[in-house]
């Protein structure tokens, strides 16, 4: 091994050059040589030698001699090497662990970061453009969420599939974390095919979910102190949404969830009962809008047998209106609208 490999491995240990030279030097010196004729044989200043001797018994490289005015004695190369590397070896370890810990925060320490900034761009209004950018901002809310999310839920969507389902959020994140997550979707949202039973298995989740008629925008609102306006047509590229921080405007927006929210419609999750065929048939009927005298003569019974059984059914559902009946069905899968 060539002199500039030793140099090069060496100071791979973390040990300087000065290091190297007294370390050699004590295993050759007679141990009553003093420090400073230390530092003349190699050409080192007192300092230098005393700064490079500090160094090595840090390392574990020496051991206190028995006279303390004297030089240290030097551990064995072997020993001393092998000691050090296990140094190594563990803090390697302790951090791989510690970066371990962190791989899955590192989303949330982003977003949190990006949420409390106080520069122009989250101060007040911010616009964010491209479906891409807010897709991110997007989920960059929700992981920052430390009390409450809040969203608004309607159509049109951008389309993730060819039958124009909505592209999913991961709002069940959030509930794992302890924040609570509140959902209102229109009503017209639950026309595309599995969203209601999408829906109820959030539900299940502790998601919770409502379903409203006619709401009239998107947003997605974080602890109460910004909300993010989605793009009305979503699949447009060149859409933009804003997100606001302004105390005026978020006065105005968060009062506007909650009244929507109380108007809503809860689902509920999903219960063992277990619906006849009849039953489907009489729920189909009754989201078609029929009257109950035109489903009696559907099915072929008296009218009052009609009343009987929807009032059977609101009760099964838990349901104070036959919008409710329908609402609660369809998210339990007994009906597909």
């Amino acid at each position: 091994m060539g002199l500039t490999d030793l140099d090069a491995q060496w100071q791979a240990l973390g040990l300087g050059a000065d290091g190297l030279q007294v370390y050699e030097a004590l295993l050759n010196l007679p141990a009553h040589a003093s420090r400073a004729a230390l530092a003349h044989s190699l050409g080192l200043s007192v300092r230098r030698a005393a700064a490079a001797l500090d160094e090595l018994a840090e390392h574990g490289f020496t051991r206190p001699g028995p006279d303390p005015a004297a030089l240290p004695v030097p551990v064995a190369p072997a020993t001393a090497l092998r000691g050090l590397l296990h140094q190594h070896q563990a803090q390697l370890l302790r951090r791989s662990a510690e970066l371990e810990a962190l791989t899955g925060s590192i989303d949330r320490i982003a977003a949190q970061l990006l949420s409390t900034a106080e520069d122009p761009r989250t101060i007040g209004i911010e616009t964010v453009r491209g479906g891409l950018a807010i897709a991110e901002r997007v989920a960059a809310l929700l992981v920052s969420a430390r009390e409450e999310v809040a969203l608004l839920d309607r159509p049109p969507y951008a389309a993730s599939q060819p039958d124009g389902m909505p592209a999913p959020l991961d709002v069940a994140e959030p509930v794992r974390r302890g924040v609570r997550v509140r959902v209102v979707v229109d009503r017209e949202g639950l026309t595309f095919h599995g969203r209601a039973r999408g829906l109820n298995d959030l539900s299940g989740q502790g998601v919770q979910i409502r379903v409203g008629t006619d709401l009239p925008t998107k947003l997605v609102t974080v602890d109460r102190r910004i909300t993010l306006l989605p793009p009305t047509d979503a699949a447009d590229p060149t859409a933009s949404a804003l997100v606001i921080s302004d105390a005026l405007l978020g006065n105005a927006l968060v009062p506007l969830f909650e009244a929507l929210w109380d108007r809503a419609v809860p689902i509920g999750s999903v219960a063992d009962e277990e619906v006849t065929e009849e039953e489907r048939e009489l729920l189909t009927l009754l989201a078609s809008g029929l009257k109950d005298e035109a489903i009696a003569r559907r099915l072929d019974v008296h009218v009052h047998t009609v009343r009987r059984r929807i009032t059977r059914l609101m009760q099964m559902l838990n349901a104070q209106t036959r919008f409710q009946a329908g609402v609660q069905a369809t998210a339990r899968g007994w009906l597909t609208l």
